[in-house]
């Protein structure tokens, strides 16, 4: 588990001093040298040859830490870019239910018997008292103490803390199926039993603009969607999550046709129709029955 915070503050204005002639330097030597690898390891050498950098016995861990920050703010603007492409979607997608919605609702709202309207609400105060609600745009919850979304591999949870907080001031314990985080002398913002295991090397925390803790959290199982981060805690709906079709993109050809099953037989439940399991015996039985047609089928029922 890596903290990006730590080296953001003690390093940050180190490299803000390069000036833009340095920088233009650098990239006409990158050019040169082929690469970006090759680039990197010239410039170790050069560093190794003209300072002694690797004598000191903590020279790897910085430079590692180095590498894991400017990772870590790829991951955030591919985080950032993704939410606000989810935002968009789901502003889109809101507008465009809730249209058809008025219209249908405008349509049958008169014809619908009383039962059914009594079965509806029912429904809903079940869901109410089963502590599961709708997902926000993430595929996750928006609560009282933070928010949380969520793709297949990955949990993303934004923690609001007072404006010029310091990586120092923050409680982190992180094992792979518990987790704790709060500020130190104060009650956790988290503590307790998370929803499935995670790998806790793969597994990131930063401090940004001073006013948010973000955690990266990679899940164990990279197939299966969260109901909540802790247990215990509000659940979402997982049959309205909707993963990001980029994300389906990455996955092996074996894991995708999983999770392709999985979100079809999701919306079959929806809608009352067979999965595709159901849907698969069926046709084992029509095939059957028309192939003995002597037989007698009255008592079979097909779903």
């Amino acid at each position: 588990m890596a903290i990006i915070s730590d080296f953001k503050e003690n390093e940050a204005p180190q490299q803000a001093a390069a000036g833009p002639g340095v920088e233009e330097a650098l990239v006409a030597a990158l050019e040169r040298s082929g690469g970006a690898l090759p680039f990197l390891q010239a410039a170790i050498d050069v560093a190794h040859r003209s300072s002694g950098l690797f004598r000191d016995p903590s020279a790897v861990s910085k430079v590692t830490a180095i590498a894991a920050a400017v990772r870590a703010q790829v991951e955030a603007e591919q985080r950032a870019a993704r939410d606000a492409k989810r935002k968009a979607e789901e502003a889109e997608r809101k507008a465009a239910a809730e249209a058809q919605r008025a219209a249908a609702e405008a349509a049958t709202v008169e014809e619908k018997p009383e039962s059914s309207v009594e079965k509806d609400s029912m429904e809903v105060d079940r869901k109410e008292e089963g502590n599961v609600r709708q997902p926000n745009a993430g595929n996750g919850l928006d609560l009282e103490k933070y928010s949380w979304t969520q793709q297949l591999p990955e949990v993303n949870i934004i923690i609001p803390v007072p404006q010029g907080t310091k990586s120092r001031f923050v409680v982190f314990d992180i094992k792979k199926d518990h987790l704790k985080v709060g500020l130190k002398g104060q009650p956790p913002f988290i503590d307790g039993e998370l929803y499935k295991p995670i790998k806790v090397d793969d597994c990131f925390w930063s401090i940004e603009d001073g006013k948010t803790l973000s955690i990266l959290l990679t899940k164990h199982n990279q197939i299966e969607w969260w109901k909540s981060v802790i247990k215990g805690d509000p659940e979402v709906d997982t049959q309205k999550v909707e993963p990001e079709s980029s994300k389906l993109a990455d996955l092996d050809p074996e894991t995708r046709q999983t999770v392709e099953k999985m979100m079809f037989d999701q919306r079959q439940k929806q809608m009352g129709l067979p999965t595709s399991d159901e849907m698969q015996k069926q046709e084992i039985l029509k095939k059957f029955m028309s192939e003995h047609p002597e037989m007698d089928f009255s008592r079979a029922k097909l779903a």
